[in-house]
């Protein structure tokens, strides 16, 4: 089947079977590595994307089932001349990353997050990340890292 996608501002067309999953056409047909594949289940959030400006689990839903969305992963999300986006940003300061397989999900879910909750309190936002899945920092600087992407969202 035949799945047209704006993909990172893109246009975007992929050749997939019926039952592929998303994730796997933007890793495999559009190469786009960034967005990770943890645990097949929709638990970890490694595979977390923006369809639409909403964030989703890619693993756990069809290719098809997206036909003419939006999609932006995580190499979409810095300008086209390499500066990051502000969550991005506050990721690198705060170092809010170990090993950083969860990273490109989560940055996603903070976006989405911050979007949806420009207000969150620290409580909230580690309740509104409980999908995102990090088995290395102890969230404590990822919690961090979110609020500060969440203010320099607010400014932009």
């Amino acid at each position: 089947m035949q799945v047209q996608l704006k993909v990172n501002g893109k246009a975007a067309s992929v050749d997939v079977a019926p039952n592929t999953l998303l994730v796997q056409a933007i890793r495999e047909n559009l190469q786009l590595t960034g967005t990770h594949v943890g645990c097949d289940t929709a638990q970890c959030g490694a595979c977390t994307v923006l369809v639409n400006g909403r964030a989703i689990k890619s693993c756990n839903t069809l290719a098809v089932q997206h036909q003419g969305a939006e999609i932006t992963t995580i190499e979409g999300m810095a300008e086209a001349d390499g500066t990051l986006h502000p969550m991005q940003a506050a990721f690198k300061e705060c170092h809010g990353l170990q090993c950083g397989f969860c990273t490109p999900g989560m940055v996603m879910s903070a976006v989405d997050l911050c979007k949806n909750h420009p207000q969150a309190s620290e409580s909230e936002i580690r309740e509104l990340l409980e999908g995102n899945l990090c088995r290395c920092t102890g969230y404590q600087n990822i919690v961090k890292a979110v609020q500060q992407g969440q203010a320099a969202m607010a400014k932009a």
